[in-house]
């Protein structure tokens, strides 16, 4: 269903593209000027593309935490493509960078999961402070705007301030919500969303679990127990494990995305604060070196800046001039 939506953005009329590639560049603005320094003068128009400039451009997407692997990947495709066809200048190899990124962001696009028993459900994994109440909240008012019935459950019952977070940002939404007691079973909470959500007949489910330290074997214990029990309602269930992950965190977010990977069964990214660093190549590294699409991006604070993810918007804000 999240890629569903996510194509027929793609029929959007152009205003709207526009807007989103608009608010994509002013939310990598901090990675863009940092690189813009670095990369100029690797791609200025005029310089030969040689051996120099390939290596200060894999030092300049190292420095936007693309990460060594990924950075020396595309440095080495783009100098075994030099050998095979003279890369005449900058503004080429520019346009080639362009290619690569994109073609790796766009790898593990992979098509909806069908919802065989309404509703879809989604589940919010990641630590403490990545955004992820928050986040639960945006996703609800986002389905509402594509004209879907959310409904929200805070199974983070560890943390009553949560429970609380998430109320606030159902309000803001339109979208109702189920909660337990502070200490609550998560579980229990989820049972009793995924069956009022049946009776509402509502179209998705967004569980807002608590923010697990991945070091804690015993919480992804729990994380299991939630997923067994959405099946015994929903029998393909969960649709959807969305880690939330902050950008600013960099390269200390591959090893979260690793370990809850193997522990959530996690199929895609939310990347949150991207506003707020410096080094938003993290995109690129979590999509090639985890094989996950990222599906949304965090851009501020309000209801509505929380915006799918756009590979070519993302690559293209990134170095823009």
């Amino acid at each position: 269903m999240i890629q569903t939506l996510f194509g027929s953005l793609n029929e959007q009329q152009e205003p709207e593209k526009k807007n989103l590639f608009e608010r994509m560049r002013q939310a990598v603005s901090r990675t863009r000027d940092s690189l813009g320094e670095r990369i100029d003068g690797v791609l200025a128009i005029g310089r030969s593309v040689d051996e120099a400039a390939l290596e200060e451009l894999e030092m300049s997407l190292i420095a936007a935490d693309i990460g060594v692997t990924t950075a020396a990947e595309i440095a080495n495709n783009l100098r075994e493509r030099a050998k095979r066809q003279q890369i005449r200048d900058g503004a080429e190899l520019k346009d080639l960078l362009k290619e690569q990124l994109q073609s790796m962001l766009d790898e593990n696009v992979r098509p909806a999961k069908p919802v065989r028993t309404p509703p879809e459900v989604i589940m919010m994994v990641g630590v403490n402070g990545t955004g992820k109440t928050t986040t639960s909240g945006k996703l609800a008012a986002f389905y509402r705007a594509q004209g879907k019935t959310a409904l929200l459950c805070a199974a983070d019952t560890f943390r009553a301030a949560a429970i609380e977070q998430l109320e606030v940002w159902g309000q803001r939404s339109g979208v109702e919500m189920i909660k337990s007691r502070q200490g609550g079973d998560p579980s229990a909470v989820l049972f009793d969303a995924l069956t009022a959500a049946k009776n509402r007949h509502n179209d998705v489910v967004i569980v807002d679990t608590a923010g697990r330290l991945h070091t804690k074997t015993g919480l992804m214990a729990e994380l299991d127990k939630m997923r067994r029990t959405a099946q015994r309602i929903i029998p393909d269930a969960p649709h959807e494990v969305l880690l939330v992950l902050d950008a600013t965190t960099g390269q200390n977010g591959l090893q979260q995305a690793r370990l809850f990977t193997e522990s959530a069964g996690v199929t895609g990214i939310v990347l949150t604060k991207l506003d707020g660093t410096a080094k938003g190549g993290i995109a690129v590294a979590i999509a090639r070196e985890m094989k996950l699409p990222v599906l949304f991006v965090g851009v501020g604070e309000a209801l509505e800046d929380l915006l799918p993810f756009d590979s070519s918007a993302f690559v293209n804000s990134l170095l823009a001039a």
